[in-house]
């Protein structure tokens, strides 16, 4: 088997995992509430069910186990299988019964489902950036937002179709079995079963606040922190938003899930391909102007009372800026690893990352119910202002 051929199967297995560790987080934090929503819990409830995702914030401390000293460091794949498997296993206890009217239960689950999950992706991507030649990372980051696209599709889409038709349990099973199919295909992939370099480790402390320290991380970690969260936060309520502007359950979910999936999956493409030529000097102002623009469009059809046809095409280009966005975020996010430090590093541009995304759309339901959607949409597209006077001033000296 070629070169070409071996790492475009890697790609395609790496594309598989990211969208099976997707589609149930898209499920819980996007789809469900819309499902949430039809139950009536309100806008400030919603989004404190996001802390049940706090987990993510702490990627760097799982990641720790994965680099520590031992002949069995960085042993990327075993913990690849595991991790899938145990998230299997939580998805399948949540799907055990109907829980819309046990919030704590749910809750504590969703969390659980959440540290599964966060702590799974800590060892896929590292085994990702180990295995991948450099110049793949840009494709490498495209293919993951395409699968967190296509995780919207399937989670914020298809799971909610066939849990209208098929009851609570079903989507959690069918993500389940992904989850497993993955964890079976991993098992295919030679890793070496440890660091490559064969140096001993450094106790992690110092290699966590060297990073810190870094011109490049001091460089990224601030527009990390800030490219995705606003943009993300107009993603996570759009399908509630729809749902009170008058557009039926179905059509919601068809549009905002299915369409706006496939929408933010193309666009993550073309965001990697033009991460590639044009490189993050011009490529992270150009997302951060997409972004802006999409929410202030949207929060304009919003506060004008715009037609549905208008609603939904802003909805379409709040898809588009989003799956651009998290496709420059994760090309980017490989090019800041250090080598024998992958999983290390990753997680933690992972947690900055995570925290602002959790942050943000509780905010966001804090305003939605003070002050109504426009204002929300209007106040992020400020936000999202700030971060392209922020990328035109520190993007030139990122590194791709």
């Amino acid at each position: 088997m070629t070169p070409a051929w071996r790492n475009g199967l890697r790609q395609a297995l790496f594309g598989w995992l990211n969208l099976a560790l997707t589609a149930p987080g898209v499920y819980l934090w996007l789809g469900l509430p819309l499902v949430l929503r039809q139950h009536g819990w309100s806008g400030t409830a919603i989004g404190l069910f996001q802390l049940a995702s706090l987990p993510t914030v702490f990627k760097f401390l799982f990641a720790m186990p994965l680099d520590r000293r031992g002949p069995r460091r960085g042993a990327y794949r075993g913990w690849t299988v595991g991790l899938l498997l145990a998230y299997a296993a939580i998805l399948c206890a949540l799907g055990w019964r109907e829980l819309l009217d046990e919030r704590w239960t749910l809750f504590a689950l969703a969390a659980a489902a959440a540290l599964a999950g966060t702590w799974a992706d800590v060892p896929v991507n590292a085994l990702a950036i180990r295995i991948l030649p450099a110049s793949g990372r840009a494709w490498a980051g495209g293919i993951r937002s395409m699968a967190l696209c296509l995780g919207a599709i399937a989670g914020g889409g298809f799971m909610l179709l066939a849990q209208s038709r098929w009851g609570w349990q079903a989507p959690f099973l069918i993500m389940a079995g992904a989850l497993a199919l993955g964890a079976a295909l991993t098992l295919l992939v030679r890793d070496g079963g440890a660091d490559p370099s064969g140096e001993p480790a450094p106790a992690l402390a110092a290699p966590l606040r060297t990073y810190f320290r870094l011109d490049a991380a001091r460089r990224w970690l601030p527009l990390l922190a800030l490219l995705f969260p606003f943009i993300g936060s107009a993603w996570f309520y759009l399908k509630p938003l729809l749902l009170d502007q008058g557009l039926p359950a179905d059509r919601v979910a068809w549009l905002a899930g299915v369409a706006g999936g496939a929408v933010g999956a193309a666009a993550s493409a073309v965001s990697a391909r033009g991460l590639k030529r044009l490189g993050p000097g011009i490529a992270v102002p150009v997302h951060a102007a997409a972004g802006f623009v999409a929410l202030l469009c949207l929060a304009a059809a919003v506060g004008l009372h715009a037609p549905p046809a208008v609603l939904i095409a802003c909805a379409l280009g709040i898809a588009a800026a989003m799956g651009a966005t998290a496709a420059l975020a994760f090309g980017l996010m490989m090019s800041h690893a250090r080598p024998g430090l992958q999983a290390l590093d990753y997680g933690i541009q992972s947690s900055v990352f995570s925290l602002t995304r959790i942050l943000a759309p509780l905010a966001a339901g804090l305003l939605l119910d003070a002050a109504g959607p426009a204002w929300m949409l209007a106040a992020l597209a400020a936000a999202s202002a700030g971060v392209l006077l922020l990328a035109l001033r520190t993007a030139p000296g990122l590194r791709l």
